[in-house]
């Protein structure tokens, strides 16, 4: 496909995100679906698309020192498209500067090619800039996320999160026991390093396609694992996996089962559900049924069967701030207060499922934010309510070079 097809279809990826409420993993998936695209052109408009929406306040700095005047949302779009290339993607200037004045209509062919071409001559200086600005504009961190971080982790850990969190995350892979694991030859096609902290899981500088079809192998950040391995079940117990999708931490508790005993996975019916299947079908995991719909809803369906759970692992949904290397677009769909309504459906999935555990059993609570309200405040409310329980073990991570940010807690 063209180069203005790509950077075409790239625009029109933005300009469908800001837009809509669709999150931008379904819309790629939809673009790529509709549009004959090559591997490399996947990749070269993800990585534009998604490294626009991780540096939307930094790019839009740059739109307004280059230009003060009014401007419409199009020609925005495009000048991000321009900049982010020439600055950020160092693209060859003639064809950052043509491709992107191509995709302008009329008198604002213009404008852009103005503004770009002045991009160039001030590069320099407008990257030098960047280097000084605080850490939430460095960074693009809206400004209420990045001051709670700070007041949680303090000035230098807050920065270092949201550096991390600006940073397209490694390609990482774990390797899956079931079905024999990734090989010696698979590692060294794909030049993969083992990650100490985190057994089975390996950062690679290509994906193996092999390996990943037959399932020998799954790509999964490292902070996937806290849950499951806190919880660790025994290989007769029954675990509930609720919120299971897409079913990486499944597959790890099966593994560690060694896909003995029962897991009952759960998760709301559509394609989360397909999604959930299909991924434990290729991992070759055998002592899983799937349990489709909202356990706030569907717990009566397992009460009624008097099943009882020696262990339970709850994923809740969660602000993922954690995640926002993965998912760019979650930190700008966070309004200030964005726990309120989180914890309330947090704590709603939690108090429904807790009479499912068997006497002695354990719990894991878990979430893939970095947010205390999230994760310590939740704790010490579900054990205000439930005296039975305890704190047996907690684990936070924060984004780094390695790993996004997680929290799992342990309760029995």
């Amino acid at each position: 496909m063209s180069v203005h097809n790509i950077r075409k279809i790239s625009l029109s990826i933005l300009r469908e995100w800001e837009d809509s409420s669709n999150f931008i993993d379904s819309i790629l998936d939809k673009k790529f679906r509709s549009n004959n695209l090559s591997q490399l052109d996947k990749a070269y408009v993800q990585n534009m698309t998604l490294g626009i929406i991780r540096n939307l306040s930094l790019l839009d700095y740059y739109v307004e020192k280059l230009r003060k005047s009014k401007m419409s949302s199009e020609t925005r779009r495009i000048l991000y498209v321009g900049i982010y290339q020439i600055l950020l993607m160092r693209t060859p200037d003639h064809a950052a500067v043509n491709e992107t004045v191509n995709l302008a209509n009329g008198k604002s062919k213009g404008l852009v090619n103005a503004i770009l071409r002045r991009c160039i001559r001030e590069r320099e200086t407008l990257l030098e800039e960047k280097n000084k600005m605080s850490p939430q504009d460095n960074f693009s961190i809206p400004e209420h996320i990045y001051s709670r971080w700070e007041r949680q982790y303090g000035e230098k850990k807050a920065t270092n999160i949201a550096k991390h969190s600006n940073t397209p995350a490694s390609l990482i892979i774990r390797s899956n026991e079931l079905l024999g694991g990734i090989t010696d030859e698979d590692l060294k096609e794909c030049n993969a390093t083992k990650i100490d902290d985190f057994k089975g899981f390996y950062e690679t500088q290509k994906l193996p396609l092999n390996a990943i079809e037959d399932g020998r192998c799954y790509v999964q950040d490292p902070s996937t694992s806290l849950a499951p391995h806190l919880l660790n079940p025994s290989s007769n117990h029954t675990v509930l996996d609720a919120c299971a999708s897409p079913g990486g931490k499944t597959a790890i508790l099966a593994s560690l089962m060694q896909n003995q005993g029962k897991i009952i996975a759960a998760d709301v019916e559509g394609p989360r559900s397909k999604r959930l299947i299909n991924n434990l079908e290729r991992l070759g995991v055998k002592n899983t049924e799937i349990l489709s719909g909202d356990l706030r809803a569907t717990k009566g369906k397992l009460i009624n069967e008097n099943i009882m759970f020696d262990s339970i692992l709850i994923d809740v949904p969660c602000s993922n701030t954690g995640v926002f290397r993965r998912r760019p677009d979650a930190k700008w769909r966070l309004m200030p207060n964005f726990t309120d309504e989180l914890i309330k459906t947090q704590l709603e999935l939690v108090n429904a499922i807790i009479p499912l555990m068997r006497e002695g059993g354990q719990l894991v609570y878990s979430t893939c934010s970095i947010d205390e309200e999230e994760n310590t405040r939740v704790i010490s409310k579900i054990i205000e309510t439930h005296t039975h329980l305890k704190k047996i073990d907690e684990v936070q991570l924060v984004p780094n070079e390695i790993n996004d940010g997680a929290y799992a807690a342990l309760l029995g």
